[in-house]
């Protein structure tokens, strides 16, 4: 998998286009806080969408970041990633 040397703000843009491999990064980049706090809600959004996008690899990060959030936040990260699709 590539690794982007980029901010987070650069990476969402880029994520616009929809590459799973971006969507997964930033996933992994609110999942472990590396430009930031740890996001959970967030994280889960772009891994949800990295799957929706065919990333096999988002789906295993996605069943474990949810299994320590609750279903609050778990509805609330399906919500950001369905605004997401209409707005991409």
């Amino acid at each position: 998998m590539a690794r982007f040397e980029t901010g987070g703000i650069e990476l969402a843009q880029m994520g616009a286009s929809g590459n799973p491999e971006i969507l997964l990064e930033l996933g992994l980049m609110y999942a472990t806080g590396r430009s930031g706090e740890v996001d959970p809600v967030t994280a889960h959004k772009w891994f949800n969408l990295a799957v929706f996008r065919g990333s096999e690899a988002a789906k295993a990060h996605r069943e474990e970041l949810a299994a320590q959030m609750s279903k609050s936040q778990i509805a609330h990260a399906l919500r950001a990633a369905r605004e997401w699709i209409t707005q991409h």
